[in-house]
């Protein structure tokens, strides 16, 4: 049964087709208005976005810089809830053959039931989450298996902090993809990377892990996106599409054009 839905799942197919430079765009669900989240990840999609990675907005989101931060803000006084959330992937999925992966802490989940929130995640057709605040070990012990058999794949971060013996635990634990983070702060837009941190991503890919890595935070340009799928699968952009969201009036040029500036050169 567990190979079967791991077969299935869009993640491990995409990862198959070897495909260079992928692409993962993060928006928070409900911003800025509250029954954006569909049109927008049809819009990611049709630009050429190969992962959807869909916010949940949480109260406190401690990962994450003060445009994520504010966009969670605004998502919540809008009325945005896990519930409604879910009944927004559930239009989405039909509309998109893109993995769709839910980012956000595990309080919301917690509260929700872990068992019931995740067959409703699975039946809405989500592909993994990423939960940063869920440890390795509490995950093993006691949600693995649930996850698991509903298909969904948790999606671990690591950073330059993290321990080379944690990351092959975690990379043994993983089947999907790794989130490398690009520094130990939070997530935002930053101007090019450090000696430090090409050292970290160069040091990542001679661990020559089984599983593929997707390099976040501080990927807001074509020279930042190209320096990172040199030494990874792709890149995960957030913070500076929010601000584009946020700032634009017009997402039907506005996103396609933002996307073919990460990925050409221009």
């Amino acid at each position: 049964m567990e190979v079967l839905e791991q077969e299935k799942n869009r993640i491990n197919t995409l990862f198959k087709k070897n495909k260079k430079a992928l692409l993962s765009v993060y928006y928070t669900a409900g911003f800025p208005v509250l029954k954006d989240t569909v049109r927008i990840g049809k819009l990611l999609e049709g630009a050429g976005v190969d992962f959807l990675e869909i916010g949940v907005p949480f109260s406190d989101p401690v990962a994450d810089g003060p445009v994520i931060q504010a966009s969670n803000k605004t998502a919540l006084d809008n009325g945005m809830t896990l519930h409604l959330l879910l009944e927004q992937v559930s239009e989405l999925r039909p509309q998109v053959k893109a993995p769709i992966i839910l980012m956000g802490y595990f309080n919301p989940i917690l509260q929700f039931g872990v068992k019931a929130f995740c067959e409703a995640a699975a039946a809405a057709g989500v592909d993994g989450l990423i939960i940063p605040d869920l440890p390795l070990l509490e995950y093993q012990e006691m949600y693995k298996a649930t996850f698991e058999i509903n298909g969904l794949q948790n999606i671990f971060l690591i950073s330059p902090t993290t321990a080379e013996e944690r990351i092959r635990a975690i990379d043994k634990v993983s089947d999907g993809f790794i989130y490398a983070v690009s520094s130990s702060s939070t997530t935002g837009a930053k101007k090019g990377f450090s000696k430090e941190q090409l050292d970290y991503f160069e040091r990542l890919k001679k661990m020559k892990l089984k599983n593929p890595l997707l390099i976040g935070f501080g990927v807001s340009n074509h020279d930042a996106f190209a320096a990172v799928c040199e030494y990874s699968a792709g890149a995960i952009v957030g913070s500076a599409f929010i601000s584009m969201l946020k700032e634009s009036s017009n997402w039907e040029d506005d996103i396609p054009n933002f996307i073919k500036a990460l990925k050409e050169k221009q």
